[in-house]
């Protein structure tokens, strides 16, 4: 197969991955403050955040699945891509003004819920612009701006965190404006192409086409799913920093440390997949999962938490923006929303229960053992995943 420059790329996909980029901006300006905030601040437990962090998604990913139903309905991406970055930013303004928990717990609920109806449309209409032989390439430019984002918005905070004496409320007010940009960048910057699928009468998707997804769509559901219980939220990370010996100030350099290594890995591997297959590169990161949860377990120093870290954004480089790519490589042209919505709600139900239990663990036994068991957890993923994942025929070459 020819490779393409990667000014082939199509400029939708650059657009989107710049309004990813500065959304993400904003929430990591919020998120790696929030679980200090929270236990600092507020006086949560860890098991409250885990609480917070697993419902956010779960409720996100609920909302992804009747987004992309929707989408496919309408044949339309763009209107709801706007109306769930639209809500991203309106939810900023709600952190600042939040004097408790539950405050904190319906801004995210907010925020979420902008995600999920943002996150299907958005790559329905990366997977309807972009040819099969450049997904790989797409879907992981997209990641890796998007994970610029996440490598600015923290040095953002920290430098905001210095200059504002520790002011978390001041540093949520500028978060506000990224948010914003993202959203006027969308309405302005993206034209909605044709309906792929019009020309084919593919018909209009009920909650019943969810069943007739076909049987490699639901592998690389089910081997997703398994991954992600795996894979605990990065707001057990940000815990585990304070511990490894990072003032307050300096907490969200943990995010900028992993979304850098993620960033620059993302649109490597999505190239590499093009041209290799998909499903190697997905067992080889949960090899990598595993000597982060190991590494990150004995971390009591700060050199060691930091090779952690690194361990866990080469596995997040390594994985996110391929499983989107399995899922445009497999499902149907009239279904994609449909199938990106169930992939993503069957990921937020096992994270909901999975970051639950790390908090449940972490309050009871320590960090030590929250790390170890998501590194029993991973080695156990790979025996079962790994056949599924190889047994995949559409993925990459």
């Amino acid at each position: 197969m020819t490779s393409r420059p990667v000014n082939a790329i199509p400029r939708t996909v650059w657009i989107l991955g710049i309004v990813s980029l500065l959304m993400d901006i904003s929430s990591e300006m919020v998120q790696t403050l929030l679980p200090f905030y929270l236990v600092s601040g507020l006086g949560a437990s860890a098991v409250f955040v885990g609480f917070v962090e697993g419902l956010s998604v779960a409720i996100a990913t609920v909302t992804k699945l009747f987004s992309g139903i929707l989408a496919d309905r309408m044949a339309q991406r763009k209107p709801l891509a706007v109306l769930g970055y639209g809500l991203g930013a309106v939810s900023k303004l709600l952190f600042p003004l939040a004097t408790s928990t539950g405050w904190i717990v319906a801004a995210k609920a907010v925020d979420r819920v902008g995600k999920g109806i943002r996150g299907t449309p958005r790559d329905a209409l990366i997977a309807d612009v972009t040819p099969p032989e450049l997904r790989g390439a797409s879907f992981g430019l997209r990641k890796s701006l998007d994970t610029v984002g996440g490598f600015v918005g923290p040095l953002v905070a920290i430098g905001l965190m210095i200059l504002f004496a520790g002011d978390v409320l001041t540093i949520y007010w500028i978060a506000v404006i990224p948010a914003f940009l993202a959203v006027l960048l969308l309405i302005v910057g993206v034209r909605e192409p044709k309906a792929p699928f019009a020309a084919k009468g593919g018909g209009l998707p009920r909650l019943a086409d969810i069943v007739r997804l076909n049987g490699a769509v639901w592998m690389v559901i089910g081997a997703a799913a398994l991954l992600t219980l795996a894979r605990f939220s990065e707001a057990f990370l940000l815990l585990k920093s304070q511990e490894a010996g990072f003032a307050p100030a300096w907490i969200p350099l943990t995010m900028v440390i992993m979304h850098a290594v993620y960033g620059l890995t993302a649109y490597p591997v999505g190239r590499l997949s093009d041209r290799i297959g998909r499903s190697g590169l997905l067992v080889a990161s949960l090899f990598v999962l595993v000597f982060a949860y190991g590494t990150l377990a004995y971390a009591a120093t700060v050199p060691l938490f930091i090779a952690g870290i690194v361990l866990w954004g080469l596995h997040m480089g390594l994985s996110q923006g391929l499983l989107a790519t399995l899922i445009a490589d497999t499902a149907p042209k009239h279904l994609k929303g449909t199938a990106f919505g169930v992939f993503n709600l069957m990921t937020g139900i096992v994270v909901l229960f999975g970051n639950v239990a790390a908090g449940w663990i972490w309050d009871n036994h320590g960090s030590g053992a929250t790390f170890l068991t998501g590194a029993v957890l991973s080695a156990a993923t790979i025996l079962v995943a790994a056949p599924m994942l190889m047994r995949i025929k559409h993925a990459g070459k």
